[in-house]
């Protein structure tokens, strides 16, 4: 509740100021307290879904509570409305106002647009917001948006992932070559170097994918969503750590028009209710995580292994090589990549002695 107050305290102050996020202007008008305006948004995410689909729940409830009921927001989960992985298109083209996905599942279109998801052995949650809000992450991202009349808006995380659920043991790096994985972004083009056919299927078709055999093994979130979904159901080893997605983002993405059309205290409510649902999913994550990852071990079915050293140690090779590549081949990838790699090499001597530091002394 204190929260919800202070989000509506925030925007009722706003009026005609600029928005917390430094690189989007706001409208310049006076407010019209009575102007209402409704919107829809379409997600990558099965309804109802734990963390990913609840977050986005939250996103337009607190968005109407907010603003008094004048911006609305009716929520359509992935496949209803477009294809679960056609979210960005959608808002680029004006189809519906907004959206909520990941980044890299539009790598196709946008290379570079995976730095903003997550990119093998890079940043965890804390780290990538830190760069985004006071790095010159989120300037970036909006360049990058631009061509596509998109704004995007940093909403979520789910924090360190698992490196998926697999049907075979993975005792070294030979019993990665011929696997078929679902897995998406970088992460998908490193184990394709590895010698596995890499998949990208939407949240809805997992289980019954590795339940049949189509795939033979398939990463999704960790714990709190993999139980939803009942992977621990398809498969029986379950791998950590998530090399692949250590701190993967969420984006709500809002058609450039669409956003022009708000008066400035309606941007301001978006601006600071996506901030703030991009803490409490974090929040929400963690306490779910640890819940279900309780039931999982209770399992007798289900075998947690860690990945063996020389599997870690190959992908981590296969990342650099990847992620190198692509930024030769890009322009706006190598941009990115420079600023995210000097944050990186800044911010991970301070964790060392911080973070790392008194993980390991907990141990003791």
């Amino acid at each position: 509740m204190k929260r919800r107050h202070f989000v509506t305290g925030i925007a009722a102050a706003a009026g005609i100021t600029a928005c917390a996020q430094e690189s989007t202007k706001c409208t310049d008008t006076t407010t019209d307290s009575q102007q209402t305006f409704e919107w829809n948004l379409v997600t990558s995410w099965p309804p109802g879904l734990p963390g990913l689909g609840v977050g986005v729940e939250n996103l337009a409830k607190r968005i109407d509570r907010a603003s008094n009921g004048r911006l609305k927001i009716k929520i359509y989960a992935g496949g209803e409305l477009v294809p679960a992985l056609e979210v960005l298109d959608a808002v680029s083209r004006g189809t519906v106002q907004m959206g909520h996905d990941s980044a890299y599942y539009h790598r196709g279109k946008v290379p570079a647009a995976q730095y903003f998801t997550t990119v093998p052995f890079g940043q965890t949650v804390h780290e990538i917001n830190a760069w985004l809000y006071y790095g010159g992450g989120l300037e970036l991202w909006r360049e990058l948006y631009e061509p596509f009349n998109v704004i995007p808006f940093p909403a979520g995380n789910t924090g360190v992932q698992m490196a998926g659920w697999f049907n075979k043991e993975i005792k070294s790096v030979a019993d990665l070559k011929g696997l078929k994985m679902r897995i998406p972004g970088v992460g998908g083009e490193v184990m394709q170097r590895a010698g596995v056919t890499q998949v990208t299927v939407p949240a809805s078709e997992i289980f019954t994918s590795l339940q049949t055999g189509a795939i033979d093994a398939a990463e999704w979130v960790g714990p709190y969503n993999d139980i939803s979904l009942g992977l621990h159901k398809a498969a029986r080893y379950y791998y950590y750590p998530g090399w692949h997605e250590m701190g993967p983002m969420l984006q709500c993405t809002v058609n450039k028009d669409a956003w022009n059309s708000l008066p400035a205290d309606l941007q301001e409510i978006v601006a600071t209710v996506c901030q703030a649902i991009n803490d409490d999913m974090m929040a929400e994550y963690t306490w779910g995580n640890a819940v279900a990852l309780e039931q999982i071990k209770s399992d007798p079915n289900v075998e947690l292994r860690q990945l063996p050293d020389d599997v870690l140690r190959l992908l981590k090779k296969l990342s650099a090589e990847v992620l190198e590549e692509m930024a030769a081949e890009d322009e706006s990838a190598a941009k990115i990549k420079a600023s995210f790699d000097a944050f990186q090499s800044k911010v991970i001597p301070y964790h060392r002695i911080t973070e790392l530091a008194y993980m390991n002394a907990r141990e003791l």
